[in-house]
């Protein structure tokens, strides 16, 4: 054999040694991310190898002239505050709206004769659980004198001819969808509270009280796409399907605005780009949303201007910390500094404008130096790898995250969103699936709601039992007035429970 012919295939085996040893770095990967996922933490947070408790101080740690430091090295510095060791908790006191009963307690010694000089007050704090009554309208009839019958009204009630009140609804739907009660568990209670509901009409009250707060929800949609920036998501939805007699694979979009404090649940039975295309039609603004290839149908809008989010591009990085902590560390600490900048902007509360002045000051510099050492470490990584996959991420996606350094109203990241999606993942882990696809439209309208309760801080209890009982006579030209962030609550009438 000529030696041009071993040099050949020697080319091949050292080619072929190289591609055996990228695939099992590529499996090391992918074992060492499902053990993360069965076995890991799945918090994201960063901890960089020199830390300090008190203060933390990053500068950027790039391989530039001591010229080009001056220009682009910039430090970030975020004191918190480190409690006292030693201390004693100190028992919180009761709020002052709560009743209190007063139980004195005298001694046992004859206490006419005796002065007293003060008193010791001692609190706990106690419950009484909920409990069922039944409201009885009484409506005398009445004769005049031409023999004609006269009676009151029955006031408007949620659902006609049917038996619960608004307050037994309201319960309901708040066990449900905010503490993931499944109809059976909510039955089993009010059974022994003394009054058996099947669960099945649980189940049936629950599409006729959806049915009356789906003009609401409609207003709580015109609302939202009002709205010049919006940040998407979506989340997953099994819903039964009962002639394949399997769960189908249903999608919650959600659109989050994160001015007006509202959120808006969107079904629809799949994740293509229908969904976000119908409902974003006449929609003018920021669009914030992940990598998913759903949205990028939105790049070719004029009046859209796409917006990308910094935490999923951190999440790669996370993720190949095992396989290449140098690289990650670089990068973690890079959008480390730029997470303390927003930090700082909200705990200073700073408006739009002091927040994008901020941004431009602290912010800027450390982006355009993650761009630049994005650029000039590319070419040195494996594609498929984990860091690989993490550059491409990032880089593809650099100039969207960038836009939200040239508007204060923008956020760095999609964490808002999926915030409000979280209930939806609670759930699915209490109820297992929608009863249909019907079921999952009525849960998106009371997860819009209740959602965006949440975030006007308002309690899901009171809300849902005062527009259950106004909706039936409330006009329909005025019902943004009921909307979370206009709501207020009716005066209540004193009843007399007999």
């Amino acid at each position: 054999m000529s030696s041009s012919s071993l040099q050949d295939e020697l080319a091949l085996l050292q080619q072929e040694k190289q591609r055996l040893l990228a695939e099992n770095q590529l499996l090391k990967d992918e074992l060492a991310e499902l053990k993360r996922l069965i076995f890991g933490s799945k918090r994201e947070r960063f901890v960089p190898a020199q830390k300090d408790d008190a203060q933390l101080s990053l500068e950027l740690a790039t391989e530039t002239t001591d010229e080009e430091q001056a220009v682009v090295k910039q430090t970030v510095s975020y004191q918190r505050a480190v409690k006292q060791a030693g201390k004693k908790p100190v028992r919180q006191s009761f709020p002052d709206h709560l009743p209190r009963i007063d139980v004195v307690l005298e001694p046992e010694e004859d206490v006419s004769t005796m002065r007293k000089i003060g008193e010791e007050v001692t609190e706990e704090l106690d419950l009484e659980p909920a409990r069922l009554f039944v409201r009885r309208y009484i409506r005398p009839r009445y004769v005049c004198a031409e023999e004609s019958f006269h009676i009151a009204e029955l006031p408007a009630r949620p659902i006609e001819k049917g038996i619960p009140g608004p307050g037994l609804l309201a319960q309901i739907i708040v066990d449900k969808f905010v503490y993931h009660l499944p109809f059976y568990r909510q039955a089993q209670r009010y059974e022994r509270m003394g009054m058996k509901i099947p669960s099945s009409t649980l189940n049936s009250w629950l599409p006729a009280a959806c049915n009356l707060l789906e003009p609401l929800y409609l207003a709580l949609k015109f609302e939202v796409l009002k709205s010049t920036y919006l940040q998407a998501d979506e989340t997953p939805i099994p819903v039964l399907d009962k002639q394949k007699k399997k769960t189908h694979q249903g999608y919650h979009w959600v659109y989050h605005a994160p001015e007006k404090k509202l959120v808006l649940f969107d079904y629809q039975k799949g994740r293509n780009r229908e969904g976000p295309k119908q409902m974003l039609k006449d929609y003018q603004g920021y669009l914030q949303t992940d990598g998913y290839q759903a949205y990028e149908q939105f790049e070719d809008r004029e009046n859209i201007i796409l917006v990308g989010c910094l935490a999923h591009a951190r999440r790669y990085f996370e993720h190949a910390k095992d396989s290449d902590p140098v690289r990650s560390e670089q990068v973690l600490l890079l959008i480390q500094q730029l997470y303390a900048v927003e930090r700082e902007a909200r705990e200073q509360n700073l408006d739009p404008e002091d927040r994008y002045s901020l941004r431009q000051e602290k912010s800027v510099p450390v982006m355009d130096a993650l761009g630049q050492w994005l650029v000039n470490e590319y070419p040195t990584v494996l594609p498929k790898s984990k860091i690989g996959k993490a550059f491409y991420y990032l880089i593809a996606r650099y100039n969207k995250i960038y836009i939200y350094l040239q508007d204060g109203r923008l956020e760095v990241d999609n964490n808002l969103i999926e915030n409000s999606i979280r209930p939806v993942a609670l759930g699915r882990k209490n109820y297992l699936f929608a009863g249909s696809h019907s079921g999952a439209e009525k849960a998106a309208i009371v997860y819009s709601l209740l959602g965006s309760c949440k975030l006007q801080n308002i309690n899901p209890y009171d809300y849902l039992q005062d527009v259950l009982k106004r909706l039936p006579e409330h006009p329909v030209n005025q019902l943004h007035e009921l909307l979370p962030p206009n709501w207020k609550p009716a005066k209540v009438n004193t009843e007399v429970k007999i």
